[in-house]
């Protein structure tokens, strides 16, 4: 039987739990990753994470949980800098590429550029969490281990208790997903299937 080192090391010892109040922030379901045509948008993980957000959004907005989306756009060559992936030279503002998927874009929900991995980088996503008074944040969008791993390492760095809802999470590719999941798990934070997050959201209504 083969001992996992990180957990015989204390990894993942504990959960971080959710706190009192939650707000969802969901990164980067734009149709330039989700609308199966553009060079970045033809993962069928990332169209499933989509439509399984899309129902949890639904209820949690039920719920009174405040919802704020990230979406990546550059104006010219400075704001897009040394991004290596080709295709987000087409991610300009006012272009579909930048707009959120309608399956998750909610009335009353707020969106907010970024242009680096992280939704807190650079951005005012922490200060608006704070006066919304939230200590928990549950993460969902993509990709898992690009943007939505440096995200979580934010959220945690900013003292947010950190979810995030597992299969509300996509990436290019599934092993790379299990792969991030599963290490960020370990450190920084709870990874739950979205059942399991609805069924906190509720208790804590």
């Amino acid at each position: 039987m083969t001992t996992d080192p990180f957990a015989a090391a204390g990894y993942g010892a504990k959960a971080v739990g959710f706190g009192r109040k939650a707000a969802i922030v969901v990164v980067d379901f734009q149709l330039g990753f989700t609308d199966g045509e553009s060079p970045m948008a033809r993962s069928p993980y990332i169209d499933a994470a989509v439509d399984r957000a899309s129902v949890v959004l639904a209820e949690a907005r039920a719920l009174g949980v405040p919802v704020i989306h990230t979406v990546v756009e550059y104006a010219n060559e400075a704001e897009l800098g040394y991004w290596k992936p080709s295709g987000l030279v087409d991610f300009t503002p006012g272009s579909d590429a930048a707009t959120v998927d309608p399956r998750v874009l909610g009335e009353g929900d707020a969106v907010v550029v970024k242009r680096f991995p992280s939704a807190f980088f650079g951005t005012d996503v922490a200060s608006m969490l704070r006066y919304l008074d939230v200590d928990t944040v549950v993460l969902m969008g993509c990709v898992t281990s690009g943007c939505i791993r440096a995200s979580t390492i934010d959220a945690f760095s900013n003292g947010f208790r950190t979810i995030l809802a597992d299969d509300c999470c996509g990436d290019h590719d599934p092993d790379a997903h299990a792969s991030n999941m599963r290490d960020v798990g370990r450190r920084y934070a709870d990874v739950l299937q979205s059942a399991d997050v609805l069924t906190a959201l509720h208790a804590m209504a």
